[in-house]
């Protein structure tokens, strides 16, 4: 198939994953807590997942937005991240990732962490490849395709101020 064939658009279903994580001794500090670079790196996992299905094609992170840890995660806890395209702009993808701690005895989850992650799209080359459009269907995936907008434009002029302050 060609990347042509591949633009398309689908619906952000298509492209919803889950990824499920139990924290062991060595994803921890010393006092038991999940080191925040091992949470960000299964961050950028469960995105790429998101964005390889959408895309059809190899992705690179490209960036990501800030990520707050809310509560900590223990040894032992299940952790569970789920992912979604949120917008296309023609070779990147916004994919947003929501990270929860469940607790399997109690049957409770509490959320972790969110992040918003830049993915681009390329060839076996590394050249960026233009991606199919994601159509939101609900109200929800409409107001998180409409913040992808407000986010992107945020980030364009925070490179513009970086670009001249470095000039």
């Amino acid at each position: 198939m060609t990347n042509e064939e591949n633009l398309i658009a689908r619906p952000v279903r298509d492209s919803q994953s889950e990824m499920a994580e139990i924290v062991l001794p060595n994803d921890a500090n010393p006092l038991g807590a999940l080191l925040g670079g091992r949470l960000m790196h299964w961050i950028d996992l469960a995105g790429a997942m998101a964005a390889h299905r959408h895309s059809r094609n190899h992705v690179v992170t490209a960036s990501v937005d800030h990520i707050d840890f809310l509560v900590p995660v223990r040894v032992g806890d299940l952790v569970i991240l789920r992912s979604s395209v949120n917008r296309v702009f023609q070779t990147s993808m916004e994919v947003g990732v929501k990270v929860f701690v469940e607790n399997y005895i109690a049957d409770t989850a509490r959320h972790v962490a969110s992040a918003h992650l830049t993915f681009v799209a390329i060839d076996g080359h590394g050249h960026r490849l233009k991606v199919a459009p994601v159509v939101p269907e609900t109200d929800e995936q409409r107001r998180r395709y409409d913040d992808a907008g407000r986010r992107r434009e945020i980030r364009r002029k925070e490179m513009e101020r970086r670009k001249h302050a470095t000039s």
